[in-house]
Order: structure tokens, then sequence, then C-alpha cells
């Protein structure tokens, strides 16, 4: 790493490529415009043809953050090729780094190139995560005989794009463009997210002396370049595909959407199979918590490697299956959960078949924190409860960084006593009770501003009063002067609930920095210094009053 000068406000980090892993041969691998691409070969010792697993990733192919040259090894002692490659543009490749557009032509020259090699017999699977989970589904949208099976952990098809439609804006997607898409190396730094936002990176840009042509192609409207241009990868011919999310991770909601489009697919439908593990983005486990030194996967030997056991052991499982078509392999799970709380659970279905829907109401208390979920219904006279929404005082993120949510697995507790934050706790349970499948919240909302963005989230209160995660989701509801309904979707969980525990559902209108702070105005959030204050109201009781579906085990059982 090499440091930069930096301004009063901006510090930022230069990280290049890695130094060269022993394990693998390098090769320039040329594409059909005649930039070339930085390749390393890890091959088992047999010496014979086999199956090759391609990982295409813009973070270094022997970088420090992902830690290829650890993992490669573990699919060479399974006896198959690895074969890990710097995207276009980035660390060793050639190229200009524009993320997503480039993927799918790349992906099919680097398979067309494998199969011509003397140590490939022809048949080729895929993994990774996160942005190297995406290129995989760039690589499934050409349909390329070679690509036998897929391995997409933490991603989905429209990644780096909106988490919802319509929806409040991720910070991150156009922070990401600036800090790992500028050139072939990465620029670390931290946004203050001082108003006017987009000045900042002017700022930035001008710091580094060069700028992003991924940011410049978003900013100031949408990037609207198409990321398949050969027709979307699930009208594709359908690939064997292991799907893995994870119930911690903040990109959670593009793999959902995925996994609900391929099940209305019989094609992909019949070569899927869902695993859901108990992680955030980092590859933080829930198990670990609370992670210290010697459970950090970053800092001990030990943990970095039972994360890559974690990470690695079903690939290969599944890769053995449908990869080498071994017929001695055992045939994964259609569905295989890590459920929170509890053990792992298997299915044909999800949400498992012995789980149903059970409402929760929202009952008003006296003030904003006070509010009750009540699975009897409640009050049903119409009411209602307002709070302000103020630009200069958003709701505070409550984790520094969600990617590695389980790293700090924060208290939220403190979150309800603002009074911008509507909070609404359940009763004490009396036995366990096992949540397995989507989450929705039904409400109708009115605002004295442009526009309402509502911020969910769904807590664990233990018996102490210590509030953790559980789900959350977030929309945006335009001109909502009148009372306007809309459902907001938490995503899904497989949570065990433990005696003595309460759940607790918080409504807010920021979510900062995580999410841009609307303004109350209709002005550009990037490019306006002006605020104004709204009035949210949330309409309770009535035909369309406030609730809250869950999908229970066994909802006979025992209430909420």
């Amino acid at each position: 790493m090499t440091k930069l000068d930096d301004t009063p406000t901006i510090a930022i980090t230069r990280v290049g490529p890695g130094e060269p892993s022993g394990d693998a041969t390098e090769h320039m691998v040329r594409m059909r415009d005649g930039l070339r691409l930085a390749t390393d070969v890890y091959l088992p010792a047999s010496g014979q043809p086999t199956e090759a697993v391609l990982v295409r990733l813009p973070y270094g192919k022997t970088g420090e953050y992902t830690y290829m040259p650890r993992i490669a090894p573990r699919f060479v002692e399974a006896g198959y090729a690895v074969v890990v490659q710097d995207v276009r543009g980035k660390h060793r490749s050639e190229g200009e780094a524009v993320p997503w557009v480039n993927e799918v032509a790349d992906a099919h020259d680097t398979l067309d190139w494998i199969v011509q090699q003397e140590w490939s017999n022809g048949r080729v699977g895929m993994w990774g995560e996160s942005y190297y989970g995406f290129t995989q589904w760039a690589a499934a949208s050409n349909g390329h005989s070679a690509l036998r099976a897929i391995v997409p952990r933490m991603t989905g098809t429209r990644l780096g794009g909106p988490i919802v439609d319509d929806g409040p804006e991720w910070f991150i997607n156009r922070e990401y463009r600036a800090t790992f898409f500028v050139d072939q190396d990465t620029y670390l730094w931290k946004p203050t997210w001082q108003r006017p936002f987009a000045e900042e990176f002017e700022r930035f840009f001008e710091t580094i002396g060069r700028r992003s042509p991924a940011w410049d192609a978003d900013f100031p409207h949408l990037d609207v370049t198409r990321r398949f241009p050969n027709g979307h990868p699930f009208d594709a011919h359908a690939v064997p595909t292991l799907l893995v999310l994870g119930w911690f991770d903040n990109c959670a909601h593009f793999g959902w959407r995925d996994y609900a489009d391929l099940m209305s697919r019989p094609a992909w439908r019949s070569l899927l199979h869902l695993r859901v593990e108990a992680m955030d983005h980092e590859s933080y486990h829930y198990g670990d918590v609370p992670i210290d030194e010697s459970t950090d996967h970053m800092v001990s030997p030990a943990a970095m490697e039972a994360s890559i056991s974690r990470t690695v052991d079903p690939a290969v499982e599944f890769f053995d299956v449908y990869l080498r078509e071994d017929p001695a392999a055992p045939l994964p799970a259609k569905v295989s959960w890590e459920h929170v709380n509890g053990d792992w659970q298997r299915s044909q279905t999800w949400p498992p078949p012995a789980s149903d829907t059970t409402s929760l109401t929202l009952v008003a208390g006296d003030g904003v924190s006070d509010g009750r979920l009540s699975s009897t219904g409640g009050a049903e006279e119409e009411s209602s409860v307002r709070w302000v929404h103020d630009p200069q005082d958003p709701v505070p993120s409550p984790y520094a960084n969600t990617f590695a949510m389980l790293a700090e697995l924060a208290d939220e507790q403190h979150l309800s006593a603002r009074p911008d934050v509507l909070t609404f706790t359940g009763g004490t349970l009396t036995a366990p009770v096992d949540l397995c499948g989507p989450v929705e919240l039904h409400v109708t909302v009115s605002t004295t501003g442009p526009f309402i963005d509502v911020f969910v989230r769904l807590l664990d209160v233990s018996p102490d009063g210590t509030a953790r995660f559980m789900a959350r989701g977030q929309s945006r509801v335009r001109d909502a002067v009148e009372p306007t309904t809309a459902t907001v979707s938490l995503a899904h969980v497989g949570y065990r609930l433990r005696e003595g525990h309460r759940l607790r559902l918080l409504i807010a209108g920021s979510d900062s920095p995580e999410y841009v702070t609307a303004p109350g105005t209709a002005e550009d959030p990037w490019l306006t210094t002006r605020t104004e204050t709204n009035e949210h109201t949330l309409h309770l009781g009535g035909q369309n009053g406030a609730r809250l579906t869950l999908m229970v085990a066994d909802p006979g059982s025992v209430g909420i």
C-alpha cells in the first residue's frame, strides 16, 4: 500500500496488485478486442486434463482482500484446475476500469481460452462472491457450452443497482465506483457525507489526480448501460446453480430477488440449489460472535482456515456432482439453511412446507417509542403516529461497516430513544419461535414532503434489553400527501427467537450514511445544500392499518 498526500478532510490509501502467487502460472489472455487480462492458473499434481474452476474478480487475484492464493489450493486438492482472473482494467489486466458492462464478452473469451488448454477437459465451473458472483451470471448469459455449474455467493444480477426499484439510494453504489473503478488500483477512503455530497467526490478525484470513468457514467444521471447485451442470464440455457446467501449480508435483497425469479422458471428451478448461511458479506460468522482476534479471519490464521472451509467445501461437493459428474458424489439438498440460534436445516422448498403466515398488527402507544406488535389484532379504531424527518439530524446507521455487520453486531436499542424512530415491541415469548421465510411490512403513510423514505428494522430483544439485528428493508413512497399504502420487503429470515425474548420493529425516515439522506425537497440530494424538515405519518387501525407478516414454523404452537 502507498499512502497518498491527503487534504484536511480526505485521507486515501492506494492499493495496487498483490505479489504473484508462487503456486500459479500467470498468463495474459487476449480478448476479442486485443486487450489482455491477467490470469493465474493453479494445476493439480496429476498432470491430467481436468475440470476447471474459474474466478473473475476486480479486487486483485493475489490481493490480501480476497486471499485467492489460499482458496485456490483447496480446489486443487480436490482435483480441479483453478483459473483466477483480474477483470478488465483492474490490477494486472489491461483496459479501462468500468464495472459490469464488459463481463459478458470477457467471460465468453476466457471460457474459449480455457477449453483450448491442454490441462482442460472442456468442462468449467465458476465460483465467487459479490462482484465475482456477478461475473458468473454474466458468463451464464452467454450460454457457453463449457460452463457446467456455478456457485454465486452473496451477489445478484442487479448488484450495484437499486436494492429496491425507485427506492432510497444506497450510498455504496456510487462510492464503490469511485473507490474500486478509477484505474488498475483501488483507492480506499471515507467520505464525510457533508452536503453537497458530489462536491466531496470531486475533491477526492482532484486529490488522486484522476477521475473514475465509472463515476462519470453514473453521475448526475444513473448509468443505464446494458449489463447483459446477449439477454438476461435467466433467459439463457439453465446451468446447475448453488445460490449461497447470508442472513446478515447487506446485499441479500439482490440474491433473494434472483431466487424468486429463478424459481419461476422451470428449467432453472430444476437445477437450482439454495444455501443460506449465518454470515455477513465479509464472511464473518454468527457462531463466532463476539468477534475477537481468535475468531477474526483477517487476523487469525486458524480462523482464516475455518472460514475458507465453510466457503469452499460446499462448492467442492456441488462441483463433484454437477461439474465432475461423479456418480458416487451425494446430491446436495435442494434447500439448506443455517437457522440462527439453531441448527442446520434441510428442505425441498423454501419456505419449508411446515411454515405458515402470521400477521402482527402495529398498535399505537402513548408516544413514538412504546407501540405494540399484537397477534390478536389490537385496536381496530383508526389512529396515527407522527414523526419529523430532519435531514440535518438523520437517524444514524447502526454499523460503521454493514458489509462486516457481524464483526460488531451492534446493540440497536439506542435507536428507540430517538423521537424520529417509531418503535413497536411484541410480548415476551414463553417458548421459542422459529421464523422461516419472507418478512413484509404493510403500511399506510403520508407526508408533508415530496416523498417519504420508509426504513424498517426487525430486532430480537433479549431479557436484558439488548436489541440485535434480524432483518431490514426500505422503500420510497411518492405522492403521499394523502394516505398511501405500500409494502416494504425485509427479505427473508431463518431465525429462532428464544424463550424470554421479544420481537421489535423500528420505522424511520433515514439511515445515514448508509443511504442517501433525503433533503426534504425535490432537489437532487447529491447537489443540493438546501434541506427542509418533513412531517411523516403512519396510519394505524382500520382496513389499511399497518401490519407485519412473517412465516412461522408450526404457528399454532405459540404466539408472538
